[in-house]
């Protein structure tokens, strides 16, 4: 894993849920973490339920999170698992 990538995970990890109060790391919802070019950077992101109401919101969050990182210049959030994935992701990733 690079700096980078420990960096975002790190950052990611810090997210809140705020269904239950625990870190995004403490609920290990964040599946991988990959620097696919310098400076871009895609996250994979797995929510507590399929059918989490607040996905796209928690996957924006981990959007912001990781675009803080010093050196990431784009940030690709990949949803994994929920009924809408698609549909998120596309939303995300604009």
């Amino acid at each position: 894993m690079t700096e980078l990538e420990n960096k975002v995970r790190e950052a990611v990890g810090k997210v809140i849920d705020p269904e239950t109060g625990l870190t995004f790391a403490e609920m290990q919802l964040i599946a991988n973490v990959k620097e696919e070019e310098s400076g871009v950077v895609g996250v994979d992101f797995i929510p507590s339920s399929p059918f989490c109401p607040i996905a796209f919101k928690l996957a924006m969050d981990v959007k912001n999170a990781a675009l803080k990182v010093a050196g990431v210049k784009k940030v690709l959030v990949h949803c994994r698992g929920h009924t809408m994935e698609q549909q998120i992701n596309e939303m995300v990733n604009k």
